[in-house]
């Protein structure tokens, strides 16, 4: 049987329900004083907001890019799909029950990991060697 998820004592229906300051209460204070400033003053974040109610309501078919990567994700937002900007491209992510409360850039890599090719066109002849296995 799977665990039920509960954030802080509450469980995702109780906390669809609570009204936005009382969620705030339960958040930590970084996450808290985020959308107590930063919500209000960017248009980005608002249309974002905006675009991911009309997707909840089924109203939006095209999928929710944003470049809002220091947005907390909100117990509404479960079960959506979004695109995140991971400073290339836009990578999908789909949020879960136990991401209410994060940061959506924490699931989103911005770094990815270095594969060396082969010397290109003029390296030096000392790099082109390349040692069998």
């Amino acid at each position: 049987m799977p665990k039920e998820f509960k954030y802080r004592g509450f469980s995702l229906e109780q906390l669809q329900g609570m009204s936005f300051e009382s969620f705030l209460g339960l958040l930590p204070s970084r996450q808290r004083r985020s959308l107590n400033r930063g919500m209000l003053n960017s248009d980005d974040k608002k249309k974002f907001i905006a675009d991911t109610r009309l997707a909840k309501d089924g109203k939006i078919k095209n999928p929710i890019k944003t470049h809002a990567r220091d947005m907390v994700i909100l117990p509404y937002m479960v079960a959506l799909t979004i695109q995140v900007h991971s400073g290339k491209e836009f990578v999908p992510l789909e949020i879960k029950p136990e991401m209410v409360g994060h940061y959506i850039g924490e699931y989103v890599i911005t770094n990815k990991k270095v594969v060396h090719g082969t010397p290109g066109i003029g390296a030096s002849r000392s790099s082109l060697y390349v040692p069998l296995k």
